[in-house]
């Protein structure tokens, strides 16, 4: 049991998607607590995100981490709604990339890094529409919508999702943190945004004030 929860923190930290992919499937064939498995996945994005804060390892570090995490979470997910398993959350977090954008670099470190930190992430994906957006509010009722754009010419689609929450009296109802290289703390303003954070680490710590956690 704990070979295969090593090699599952192993597969993160070395950055190989097959293998975590490979182990937390193993893990749901051993018996294995999916909690437990899932918690050694946190732990190791952790240390590949704690070591990226430090300046000791680089961005394609955390973003192989992170597509490595994601090759292994579903799979540990599935079986914690299969047994009806809880996991402790700070809060639930909807994320995805604004329509007419399909990156997801940014997005998935984010989501991946929230998961780490504690959160439940609703992850969308890239180019979603503002109405799908709210329809996830609507539904699952996160404390935090987190809406990234890398394209200035998909950069105001944020702002068309910020009127449609407003139109079906969500907006009051939830945080807006946005982010992506073609936002900047003045257009967070102008669109009505919360807050906006450059990077994924910022955005988790951002994630944590919204909800009360230092």
């Amino acid at each position: 049991m704990d070979e295969i929860i090593e090699n599952l923190k192993k597969a993160v930290i070395e950055y190989d998607g097959e293998a975590a992919a490979s182990w937390a499937r193993k893990a749901v064939e051993e018996g294995i607590d999916p909690i437990e498995a899932l918690d050694a996945l946190t732990v190791a994005i952790k240390q590949v995100g704690d070591g990226y804060g430090r300046g000791d390892l680089w961005l394609p570090d955390l973003v192989g981490a992170s597509s490595a995490m994601i090759s292994a979470t579903p799979i540990i997910e599935e079986k914690i709604k299969a047994t009806g398993g809880k996991r402790h959350k700070l809060g639930t977090i909807v994320i995805g990339t604004v329509y007419g954008d399909i990156h997801n670099i940014g997005k998935n470190m984010v989501s991946t890094l929230a998961l780490a930190g504690g959160f439940e992430v609703i992850d969308l994906g890239v180019d979603v529409a503002a109405e799908k957006f709210v329809d996830a509010v609507r539904k699952h009722e996160p404390q935090i919508l987190a809406l990234s754009s890398l394209l200035t010419t998909s950069a105001y689609v944020q702002k068309e999702i910020i009127e449609t929450l407003k139109k079906a009296n969500l907006r009051e109802k939830v945080k807006i943190a946005v982010g992506g290289g073609a936002i900047t703390p003045e257009f967070a303003k102008i669109i009505g945004a919360d807050e906006y954070r450059p990077t994924a680490i910022a955005a988790v710590d951002l994630f944590k004030e919204f909800v009360g956690v230092k």
